[in-house]
């Protein structure tokens, strides 16, 4: 007699009885292995009709899996499936391209051959894995000394410059939480959710923060909603936390962030001690040499700091970026 007919008998009895109970777990012998053991819908068709004869109830197997909703044991499921990207969004190419910024429309201007000669290294170095801090090297910081010395731009242009490589993706990372600048400057709405919210609810999770861009390769990860300590938190523990798990989710690749100025705040210098690769972005004619050590010495940590001079007058090959002439190189 199988386990079903055996079911079925004992709610009859105990429906005699006048107990309307389920048989308790211990009361069911399990079935040896076997295709007598499978509950196939015939028999369990038979034993509810002897059941019902008896005046007692069999309760309806458990559907079958399918082959849509069957998981197999040793599958986990990807991050896209638990935490789906929310958003996409659109950024406007053509005014990125007048404003003086590498486009893909825009491949072959004098801004994105200068940003080929910065983003080499960068990319060699992030592929390699050598060296120290290796694990990391796909975590690159853009700073400067002082404000307003052009890290924003350098920023954009790189991160966009390396998302026109044929095997190359990049996240562009707005940490500069205090002066968020990289929603403004590609002209989408500031109020998406993104690394401070990381920093402040357990319940948000990276994939739901980040934003797609119409640039294939490209996507974008906003500073988030303001917060009294937004400062603080890019040297907590938590935000230490989050750029470990970066550098090893995505390892394939290329984090890019826009952070604050070395000698304004003390937040880009925590930042710097969990970075691979920096880039320190230093104004012509403006930003004093002593700044300049200065700032180099609190990231003299880092194994691998490159420096930008921005906005340097070059007759030969000068550009204008707005009011400003300017030119890039790599050292």
């Amino acid at each position: 007699m199988d386990l079903i007919e055996k079911a079925a008998q004992r709610l009859a009895q105990l429906q005699k009885a006048g107990v309307d109970a389920p048989v308790p777990a211990a009361q069911v012998t399990p079935p040896s292995p076997g295709a007598d053991a499978i509950p196939t819908p015939e028999r369990f068709a038979q034993a509810l009709e002897r059941a019902q004869t008896a005046g007692g109830r069999v309760a309806a197997p458990p559907p079958a899996p399918t082959a849509a909703s069957a998981t197999p044991a040793n599958r986990q499921p990807s991050p896209a499936e638990v935490h789906p990207r929310s958003k996409e969004v659109h950024i406007d190419l053509e005014a990125l391209a007048a404003a003086g910024f590498v486009t893909p429309q825009a491949q072959r201007s004098q801004i994105a051959d200068e940003f080929r000669v910065i983003k080499r290294p960068i990319i060699r170095n992030a592929r390699e894995h050598s060296g120290p801090r290796a694990e990391r090297a796909n975590l690159v910081m853009v700073t400067s000394a002082i404000p307003a010395e052009g890290k924003t731009f350098v920023a954009l242009n790189l991160a966009m410059s390396i998302a026109l490589e044929v095997d190359s993706t990049v996240l562009l990372v707005d940490a500069d939480v205090a002066n968020p600048c990289i929603m403004r400057m590609t002209r989408l709405p500031q109020d998406y959710k993104g690394l401070l919210d990381l920093l402040t609810s357990t319940e948000t999770k990276l994939p739901d923060v980040l934003l797609r861009t119409n640039v294939e390769k490209l996507s974008l990860l906003p500073s988030g909603t303001a917060h009294r300590r937004a400062t603080e938190m890019l040297a907590s523990e938590t935000m230490a936390s989050l750029l470990e798990e970066m550098a090893s989710r995505y390892r394939d690749r290329i984090l890019v962030f826009d952070a604050p100025p070395l000698l304004a705040t003390t937040e880009a210098r925590a930042l710097a001690s969990h970075m691979g690769q920096i880039i320190m972005v230093v104004e012509a004619d403006r930003t004093a040499q002593v700044m300049v050590k200065h700032a180099l010495e609190t990231i003299e940590s880092c194994p691998v700091v490159m420096m930008v001079l921005n906005k340097a007058p070059r007759p030969d090959v000068g550009s204008y970026y707005g009011h400003h002439y300017y030119s890039a190189a790599a050292s």
